[in-house]
């Protein structure tokens, strides 16, 4: 690698470091808040109640996310390897008072994930297309405003796409020392140590990303062209091979067995797939190709070099590797229509491959200037269309930082300081677990039953935030722990004469 390569990319890194950490000390309260609460949720019930990795719990005791009562809170999605590392570093750490609170540990190990895939992407990308083209790659990733939103939230899904590439990168080299049969290669040792290394660490990270999130499978079609490439149809005989993905799929197999013991604690996901029949309609290519990719994603102006970088004709030492990725993206979406039009971070997973094409793109771009176009007129043309595209997309996702409802953390702050450690609190919110989460005590993010049913499945508080006039009734049924103008917290161990009797209806 030269020295100016080496620089460049240091710079990237560097700069996708700096701009992730903006509003770094942010609560969770920002977009898809929900989501980030319920992955943060795990990691501090770990550091509350042990590190039961087989059952991983969150605050929800509802049953609103699997329709059966869920009285312990288990939470059976990804294998919380995510949650581990946040709240292990959160407590080491904790000793020497780092200041740095579990949500912040959660966005550093996205952060970094992040930057590590950046790095193998620019390690993809180099080897079979141009280091040009790596480092062009890999600038997209760490500065398009989507990915930096979604690469410094509290949500695994940066650390899947990380294990991703480093396994299929590992996977890429093993097999490239596997096709060398010179006399030096098969006696040196050190040449096969590294090889197995290469190998046995391609199927830890590739199982890990399966763990993490089991879409990473879809781009396994990346590994199937790697091997029919160097092999043929007879590496898909090699003992090396069969080994490689049943050790890859082995784990999230038995992870997925085992989550059906608890079925309370399984999320509804058939509803992703076309839970809404969007898939193949009119409105769903809008969503995906106009709204998400087009106009959030590339803000418009980067559209058209991802265009340029398929359409250009792939390298000898490329082939139709990267298009597997395209390939694999247009599944992955429409497979999973339904999730995809409606929770935009569902296009974290196919941010690599907008990244590789965007890197070829440009790199094509600038080859071409030699024979057909003014080399300053392309350069200047790329670099306006690099800013407009930074500029619009920072545009369009910057309320994605912001901060909507304060009182929920206002509120949740006031539960934490006037409520017993060991409380159970219906912090009602329209079913998002954002305000549950800040009250730090596990319970119900809606109202869905009945008060004396509640009482009888543990319930001790009840709060709102934004109370409306009926809700401020509530005092008439129960002693009020606190009232402001923006929240107020009951006590549900305390009734009136009139909430005794409200607590006695069936």
């Amino acid at each position: 690698m030269k020295k100016i390569e080496v620089l460049v990319l240091l710079f990237i890194l560097l700069g996708g470091f700096l701009v992730r950490i903006y509003k770094f000390n942010n609560p969770i309260a920002d977009w898809h808040s929900w989501r980030q609460s319920d992955t943060s949720a795990v990691s501090r019930n770990f550091v509350k109640f042990g590190y039961d990795i087989l059952h991983p719990r969150f605050d929800d005791l509802s049953n609103g996310v699997s329709l059966i009562d869920n009285p312990k809170g288990y939470r059976f999605v990804e294998f919380p390897f995510y949650n581990i590392l946040q709240a292990g570093l959160y407590q080491i750490f904790a000793p020497i008072k780092s200041g740095l609170t579990i949500e912040q540990w959660g966005r550093l190990i996205t952060i970094f994930s992040s930057l590590i895939a950046t790095v193998f992407l620019y390690l993809l990308v180099k080897k079979h297309v141009s280091a040009r083209a790596g480092l062009i790659a890999a600038f997209f990733y760490a500065f398009v405003p989507y990915n930096i939103y979604y690469s410094r939230v509290v949500l695994p899904d940066a650390s899947m796409v990380m294990a991703f590439l480093v396994g299929l990168y590992l996977f890429d080299q093993y097999i490239d020392k596997s096709e060398i049969r010179n006399e030096k290669s098969e006696t040196n040792s050190k040449f096969e140590i590294q090889k197995y290394v290469f190998y046995w660490l391609a199927i830890v990270f590739t199982a890990t990303a399966l763990l993490i999130k089991p879409f990473v499978a879809f781009f396994f079609l990346a590994f199937l062209y790697l091997i029919f490439m160097k092999y043929g149809i007879k590496g898909f005989k090699r003992p090396d091979i069969w080994l490689f993905f049943v050790m890859s799929t082995l784990p999230f197999f038995l992870w997925r067995m085992w989550m059906e013991n608890f079925p309370e604690g399984i999320p509804r996901n058939d509803w992703l797939y076309n839970g809404n029949g969007i898939r193949f309609k009119g409105a769903f290519y809008w969503w995906i190709f106009a709204e998400r990719i087009s106009r959030i994603i590339l803000g418009f102006w980067g559209l058209p070099f991802v265009i340029l970088g398929i359409l250009f004709k792939p390298g000898n030492k490329e082939k139709l590797l990267f298009i597997t990725f395209v390939i694999s993206s247009l599944i992955y979406v429409h497979v999973f229509a339904t999730g995809n039009v409606q929770h935009d971070y569902y296009q974290i997973l196919i941010i690599p491959t907008l990244a590789i094409f965007f890197g070829k793109g440009i790199d094509g771009a600038l080859s071409l200037t030699k024979n057909y176009f003014s080399l300053w007129a392309t350069r200047i043309a790329i670099v306006v269309c690099l800013i407009f595209m930074l500029v619009f997309g920072w545009y369009f996702i910057r309320d994605f930082y912001s901060i909507q409802h304060p009182e929920i953390i206002e509120a949740g702050k006031a539960i934490d300081e006037l409520t017993p450690k060991d409380a159970k609190v219906i912090a009602v919110y329209n079913g998002d677990t954002t305000f549950l989460y800040h009250t730090n005590r596990q319970g119900w993010p809606v109202f869905e039953r009945t008060l004396r049913e509640f009482k009888k499945a543990g319930a001790t508080h009840i709060a709102f935030a934004n109370p409306s006039k009926e809700e401020l009734n509530f005092s008439t049924l129960f002693k009020a722990v606190k009232i402001t103008n923006t929240y107020a917290i009951f006590d549900l161990t305390a009734p009136t004469p009139l909430g005794l009797k409200e607590l006695r209806k069936k």
